[in-house]
């Protein structure tokens, strides 16, 4: 039985590309992590809106324009196992790859970048600063590191419920099934404007997610999402085997999904998925997915 390959990715950013929380990260600078992290827990286990807890959030923080770009460097440093790589291979199978963020645009779209995505494909939070705060009176780029937090720009990504309405934005009328992955509610409630839907709790794992998601990745490693982007035939095929880099994440992700690191919650999705394995894999020991 064949898998259907995806050919449009959309990716969650904070706990999804990048194992911390953007603003949990601002919070800790200031000495306020325990107040954001719980705003922040509730926000992506569904408890509460994330309209309620986002202004609350940047309100007690109070970031200056230095503080928020210094976000990027820390996702960097705690880049999400083989994400930059998985990236990599899906584009350069032409698949189109997309990072849509409640995080504060500046880091998330520079970090994007670095990932290899197209800024033009990156959506995230502007926010605006108060010019007449820090060393204003300095015209130098120090000055405008200092400026502080005034406000965000409310829309889509600011709400729980949102995600979908930008995935409907950057696919218009684009031909090709797609997925999108992530880790939090925010996540789950735009599955409507995707084919497929995939948890990740590689970082954080969300009780409703981890229940309602047709797909889920429990490892650190994103590897095993190119089984279900790509489908098993590919990465069984010796024609794409041929760069290191590819056979190595390949059979890593064979590798994890055999020690279960991908299940489903949808059994027809299960059985399909199971039976291109055995047909991709047929000397292989039993390559199959369990059940959350």
């Amino acid at each position: 039985m064949r898998w259907p390959p995806y050919k449009h990715i959309f990716f969650d950013c904070d706990s999804t590309l990048t194992t911390v929380e953007g603003i949990d990260i601002l919070a800790e600078t200031v000495g306020k992590k325990w107040r954001v992290e719980v705003l922040t827990k509730a926000a992506m286990d569904g408890d509460l809106d994330l309209e309620e807890v986002y202004e609350k959030r940047l309100r007690a923080v109070k970031p200056t324009r230095g503080q928020i770009q210094e976000i990027r460097r820390v996702y960097k440093r705690n880049i999400v196992e083989d994400a930059k790589e998985v990236i990599a291979i899906l584009q350069k199978m032409g698949h189109n790859v997309y990072i849509i963020s409640g995080g504060l645009a500046e880091p998330v779209e520079e970090f994007g970048i670095y990932l290899g995505v197209p800024r033009e494909r990156i959506r995230a939070v502007g926010v605006a600063y108060n010019q007449l705060s820090g060393t204003w009176w300095h015209q130098s780029e120090e000055g405008d590191f200092k400026a502080q937090y005034l406000e965000y720009e409310e829309g889509a990504l600011t709400v729980s419920d949102g995600k979908a309405k930008i995935v409907e934005e950057l696919l218009g009328k684009s031909n090709g099934r797609s997925l999108l992955i992530g880790d939090g509610t925010s996540d789950l409630l735009a599955s409507r404007a995707v084919n497929l839907f995939v948890g990740y709790g590689g970082v954080a794992t969300r009780e409703r997610v981890l229940k309602e998601a047709p797909a889920f990745i429990h490892s650190a490693s994103l590897s095993p999402l190119l089984a279900l982007v790509l489908g098993p035939a590919i990465l069984a095929n010796d024609a794409y085997q041929t760069e290191p880099t590819n056979a190595a994440l390949f059979d890593k992700a064979v590798n994890l999904i055999q020690t279960g690191a991908l299940t489903f919650q949808n059994e027809r999705l299960k059985t399909k998925f199971n039976n291109a394995c055995r047909a991709s894999f047929p000397t292989r020991q039993t390559i199959h997915s369990g059940t959350s």
